[in-house]
């Protein structure tokens, strides 16, 4: 089908090491986009490369702290000299880790997510996940957005998560940060409309990552993840990829501002 096709196409993936990031960069490439991934950790990111090469598109491996404004600029300046320009921008770098606000809860080890009720928040954790999580987004926009905005197309996906529309204990910086996302994306939707840049946004639910293993790998924490997803069932990182390819093709054209929650219904059951 030529309306979900990314032939010609080049797109960014941040957070494209492993995970969701690199289930998307397959996707994209089976599709026929070149595909930059950027990560922290250069084994990872250079594996991931080596699988879409093999798919038979150009993949650039960058290793690059998505916090630091410097080193992003220089990534996307890269992955732009290498491939033209970028069409596709995923922020979808981010880290998770839990703790109480204030004070220690009761309780041990919190019954559906399997965060430590130990551990305090400090300032460091919290300006930690805010900047990977939501800064390093905004980031990635400003230097990606004025070779858009002079081309007057592009695409750019944010990735959230069910946390960014329900609470849970323990998660205070982490869900603050994927909240703001979502309301960035529709912020920059509007001002970047005019330019026929489309911004949306994907919410994954209880998705088993490298990030999310060790709940899944927990039996007892594993079913009650399922008892919060009316589905009852989970699904893998490839099927966000195939979102996000309707999200990043000419499939997608009159949508934008919106955030698509790829839950098994979990948020069905927030009002």
């Amino acid at each position: 089908m030529k309306e979900f096709s990314l032939e010609g196409r080049s797109a960014l993936i941040t957070g494209g090491g492993r995970g969701l990031g690199k289930a998307m960069g397959l996707v994209f490439a089976e599709a026929g986009c070149d595909v930059a991934l950027v990560s922290r950790t250069s084994s990872e990111v250079k594996s991931a490369a080596k699988e879409i090469e093999a798919i038979g598109k150009r993949s650039i491996p960058l290793v690059a702290d998505v916090t630091e404004k410097q080193q992003v600029d220089e990534a996307i300046l890269e992955a732009t000299e290498a491939f033209g320009k970028i069409d596709i921008l995923v922020n979808n770098a981010g880290i998770g880790l839990g703790g109480a606000a204030v004070s220690e809860m009761p309780g041990g080890t919190d019954s559906v997510l399997g965060l430590n009720t130990q551990r305090i928040l400090t300032p460091e954790i919290w300006d930690n996940l805010i900047r990977t999580n939501l800064t390093s987004a905004f980031y990635c926009c400003q230097a990606v957005g004025p070779q858009m905005m002079e081309r007057k197309y592009g695409k750019i996906i944010n990735i959230l998560s069910s946390n960014a529309a329900r609470a849970y204990p323990l998660t205070g910086p982490y869900n603050a940060a994927k909240a703001g996302l979502r309301m960035f994306t529709k912020v920059l939707a509007l001002e970047w409309a005019p330019y026929n840049i489309n911004v949306n946004a994907i919410g994954p639910g209880a998705i088993r990552t490298e990030m999310t293993k060790h709940r899944h790998d927990d039996p007892e924490i594993r079913e009650k993840l399922l008892d919060i997803i009316p589905l009852r069932k989970f699904t893998t990182a490839r099927h966000v990829g195939l979102l996000a390819l309707y999200l990043a093709s000419p499939a997608s054209d009159w949508m934008t501002g919106q955030d698509i929650y790829f839950d098994g219904g979990e948020t069905a059951m927030v009002d």
